[in-house]
């Protein structure tokens, strides 16, 4: 597949997710507005929707429901997006931009932010709750819990305690391995847990679904760490060169750029491996690796 076609194919995904979200977004109107104002303006905003991406295409591998899938696809962004408005408030990172554009905090103002944050966190719930999602209960519980997880103290918001320690603190290499991997990774993991909860597969398939993820994960943030260091701001649609401003302990401050593109290179690589038992249906997830290396945003 070229990388043309990806490209068009991660478009169209991104384009079926804002519609999806759209709908289930509250509309901007009442007391409330300005609060449902700034979570529209946050989840629908620009952005590559690379985690409902995943979610979408691993799903597929599997032949899995196409509806219960977008669903999950939008919860996790969801959680994305609140994550994303709270990394950006002035006790956090303090940015001004994010994908090109005003913060929420600077769009609107720091308490709104707030408050559009834990919304859509709280929505992401109820989209995974509603029946729509999976005619089962106890499926939907289950995501819910996975979910919960994997963006909770064990995960996402554990990964963002042990970043601010960092600041503070040295970390050494497994701190740090530690923290990607919750920090962002496990967002990127529940795309493939939600596809193995909505539908039942194999173990084997279970472990290279969730093996790609888990790799794929780390590799992303690294890549993540080199754009902060190498990047541009008007490329990458935000602030750089903050990590070692602030002192932040990351693959780049221990490994340097070339021991990091490394590491970065051998988690794609293994990435890549877990797909051998779909063959070329899973060429499209094979040049999402591949996308995730090269992003300059």
């Amino acid at each position: 597949m070229s990388a043309e076609s990806f490209e068009q194919k991660l478009n169209e995904t991104a384009d079926r997710v804002t519609v999806a979200l759209d709908a289930l977004l509250p509309r901007a109107e009442g007391p409330e507005a300005s609060l449902n104002s700034a979570m529209r303006y946050a989840a629908l905003g620009p952005g590559k929707r690379l985690r409902p991406f995943l979610t979408m295409e691993l799903g597929n591998l599997v032949h899995g429901d196409e509806r219960g899938l977008l669903r999950a696809a939008c919860a996790v962004e969801c959680i994305h997006a609140y994550s994303l408005i709270h990394d950006d408030l002035p006790c956090m990172d303090d940015d001004d931009l994010r994908r090109g554009r005003p913060t929420v905090h600077k769009a609107y103002d720091e308490a709104t932010a707030v408050l559009a944050g834990d919304a859509l966190q709280a929505i992401a719930y109820e989209i995974l709750a509603h029946p729509d999602t999976h005619h089962q209960g106890a499926v939907r519980a289950r995501l819910v819990e996975k979910l919960a997880r994997a963006s909770g103290a064990a995960g996402m918001v554990g990964g963002q305690m042990i970043d601010i320690i960092g600041e503070r603190e040295t970390l050494d290499i497994s701190v740090v391995t530690r923290m990607h991997r919750m920090k962002t990774g496990a967002l990127i993991n529940f795309a493939a847990e939600a596809v193995t909860t909505l539908k039942d597969v194999e173990d084997h398939i279970r472990r290279a679904l969730e093996g790609f993820a888990h790799d794929l994960g780390l590799a992303y943030q690294i890549t993540d760490d080199l754009l902060d260091a190498t990047g541009e701001a008007g490329e990458a649609g935000k602030a750089v060169g903050k990590d070692a401003g602030q002192g932040k302990a990351t693959f780049v401050t221990i490994l340097g750029i070339e021991g990091a593109e490394e590491r970065s290179r051998h988690l794609a690589a293994q990435a890549k491996e877990h797909l051998d038992p779909f063959g070329e249906r899973a060429n499209l997830l094979r040049e999402a690796v591949d996308f995730v290396l090269k992003r300059r945003s």
